[in-house]
């Protein structure tokens, strides 16, 4: 590694750790860097690099430890989860190196070098790209900051620029940054000492990775321009002979200046051109000039170190970029049906902007699609391709776009019965296809006949003389043939009511009969008050017409309640159970049975079951059984007795 490499380690390390150092950036103009170590490109790990003095020792694995360091092209998870991720160089190129650096444990002067061949009487800037690979939460949020002081000697260690750090506390992310400073050279001084502490003792924290360290001269601001033009770059796509007059007005600072315009084809390798040695330069390009990029600035610096490319400024490039009309090439899919896709595409240019004659139209991308074209878009369609020369030529072609036809129906919904039939119409076209087939006598005419099994959208399709086409739909809803339960029998004491609990299915209407001692014939519930025992029936028709179905509920009324005082069951069918059926006039009763030991041999609740003597499968013995019947009625008492089982 070179001695000048060696110096933009040491550089690099005392600008990063800068966050407010931008402010001692060159503030003029810069010349080509005299130093520019980007560490290169390649596979992990990177060759080692050669220092002047340091006590840093080079490592090839990915995380280097206190005092040592590694060139890498990521680091990734190191002392995790200590340090951060970094995947790619300052530039965004997951190939670049960096150096990545584990500072030592020890304060005191860890680099020191000796730069020579500097012009005198000249300021000079170092830079580089710097990231702190410190997470804030590590070392328990109290890692060690770095804290670096910089200084630069003259030979006979005379200081002639000392800058520190202070503390650098770590980021959130690694985030490459470009800090540095710039300092001036005496007259007749031409070599420096440059030399780096570390001020911080080593541990958890104090740890950098560095990227494109550059050491370039630092002079008066050179501002460049093209008579007649706003921009740096000018695009020429013409075959005739043009000039181009370069001014540059450049500020104070030198006291006997010299200044000579370049020129280039890469930006890279520039010459001088013989005579052009004022602040303005014209350049003619003759006819027939071949395409290409032409480039050119302004270099500046003493008149006694101009000879130096070391002492040299440079102005921003200006740029003429030579080219000609591209050849070009332009398709649309057309003709095409109004509301299908149209794609639109061109060639032989970098660059695109489609137009239409009438407006309506301005994309910049190449190919695009419109997915529903509209007829209001038909003609002439025009694209402008440019090429990276800036040089462009106009293109077009017709876009036609054939009406399609209006589908129509004579209805969008019917409902009809199962079984049933109804006929569809459709119009609008010449052709016409329905979907799906099912129910229908025909698929291919535009009033086919639908029969469906089930409710059923049909989509039909209307296609024109343009074998365009439009789509429509038929919803046929099947209506069900209605279910009707009249609901369970009731139970009223004579002058009582009580609502019936019937349920239907479908729209329908609902009719009961006989009318008489309900509170309306025509609803599904109705209050029935009958003054003895009566059948009503219920007849529910569809509301469409479609079908009718009835069922019966029976209305018990009871005077009284009567409680028979014995029973026998003994299978002969007279008298075998205890029944009171007047109990399901009480829809809350509760009816309760002891043995003469007070144990409860039977219960009923809210729906009476008559008693058949057993109790838990056995038959009881024959004798007085207590029974109590609570009404749960505001208006009865609870009615007690006994009952004879006889065997």
């Amino acid at each position: 590694m070179s001695r000048l490499k060696s110096i933009a380690i040491i550089i690099s390390v005392f600008l990063l750790i800068q966050d407010n150092t931008v402010a001692q950036l060159c503030q003029g103009s810069l010349g080509d860097p005299i130093v520019n170590l980007t560490f290169g490109t390649g596979t992990n790990p990177g060759l080692p690099l050669t220092a002047a003095t340091t006590n840093y020792t080079y490592v090839n694995t990915d995380c280097p430890e206190d005092g040592f360091y590694a060139v890498r092209n990521s680091t990734i998870n190191c002392f995790s989860p200590t340090w951060h991720t970094i995947v790619a160089d300052h530039t965004g190129n997951t190939g670049g190196y960096f150096m990545l650096v584990n500072a030592s444990l020890d304060p005191g002067a860890f680099y020191v070098d000796t730069v020579r061949g500097l012009c005198s009487n000249t300021n000079f800037e170092f830079a580089a790209w710097v990231a702190n690979v410190i997470r804030p939460s590590a070392c328990d949020g109290n890692s060690i900051q770095p804290n670096l002081t910089f200084t630069i000697e003259k030979t006979d260690g005379t200081i002639l620029q000392t800058y520190n750090s202070s503390n650098i506390a770590p980021e959130l992310s690694a985030k490459w940054k470009q800090v540095g400073f710039f300092f001036a050279t005496p007259a007749g001084v031409s070599d420096v000492v440059l030399r780096i502490f570390n001020n911080s003792r080593g541990g958890c924290g104090n740890d950098l990775a560095l990227d494109d360290i550059t050491f370039r001269p630092c002079g008066p601001q050179i501002l460049t321009s093209v008579d007649g033009n706003a921009a740096d770059t000018i695009f020429d796509c013409g075959t005739n002979t043009r000039s181009f007059t370069f001014r540059a007005a450049v500020s104070m600072g030198y006291s006997n200046p010299f200044f000579q315009w370049q020129k280039s084809n890469n930006g890279i390798d520039w010459t001088d051109i013989a005579g052009a040695n004022s602040t303005a330069y014209t350049v003619n390009f003759a006819a027939g000039t071949p395409p290409g990029k032409y480039l050119y600035r302004l270099a500046a610096a003493e008149l006694a170190n101009f000879s130096s490319v070391k002492c040299r400024v440079v102005s921003a490039v200006l740029a003429v970029i030579k080219g000609t009309s591209p050849v070009t090439t332009i398709h649309i899919n057309s003709p095409v049906c109004e509301g299908q896709p149209v794609t639109f595409t061109a060639t032989g240019g970098v660059r695109y902007l489609w137009t239409r004659e009438n407006g309506g139209l301005l994309v910049d991308t190449n190919p695009f699609t419109i997915r529903e074209i509209d007829a209001v878009l038909a003609g002439k369609i025009y694209v402008k391709v440019s090429s990276d020369a800036g040089c462009y030529h106009f293109d077009s072609a017709a876009l036609v776009v054939l009406p399609k036809p209006k589908a129509t129906v004579a209805f969008n919904n019917a409902d009809i019965c199962i079984g049933k039939s109804i006929q569809m119409s459709a119009g609008g076209g010449l052709g016409y296809s329905w979907i799906p087939g099912e129910g229908l006598n025909r698929t291919d005419i535009f009033n086919p006949v639908a029969s469906p099994a089930v409710s059923t959208t049909y989509l039909v399709t209307v296609t024109n003389i343009n074998t365009c086409t439009d789509t429509a739909s038929v919803s046929i809803n099947l209506i069900k043939n209605v279910q009707v339960n009249a609901g369970p029998d009731k139970t009223i004491l004579a002058g009582g009511a009580v609502q019936l609990t019937a349920s239907a299915t479908g729209d329908a209407v609902f009719l009961w009969s006989p009318a008489s001692y309900l509170s309306n014939p025509g609803i599904l519930q109705p209050i029935a008050s009958p003054l003895q025992d009566r059948d009503y029936i219920l007849q529910v028709t569809s509301t469409a017409g479609c079908s009718t179905g009835t069922d019966t509920v029976h209305v018990f009324v009871f005077k009284d309640i009567y409680i028979p005082t014995a029973f026998s069951p003994d299978g002969n069918g007279y008298n075998d159970t205890w029944s009171i059926p007047a109990l399901n006039a009480f829809p809350g009763f509760a009816l309760s049975v002891y043995n003469r030991n007070g144990r409860l041999v039977y219960q009923s609740k809210n729906r009476f079951i008559p008693w058949d003597g057993y109790y838990k499968g056995e038959p009881l013995t024959a004798g007085a059984y207590v029974y109590i019947i609570n009404l749960n009625d505001n208006k009865r008492q609870v009615l007690k007795g006994t009952v004879m089982l006889v065997r």
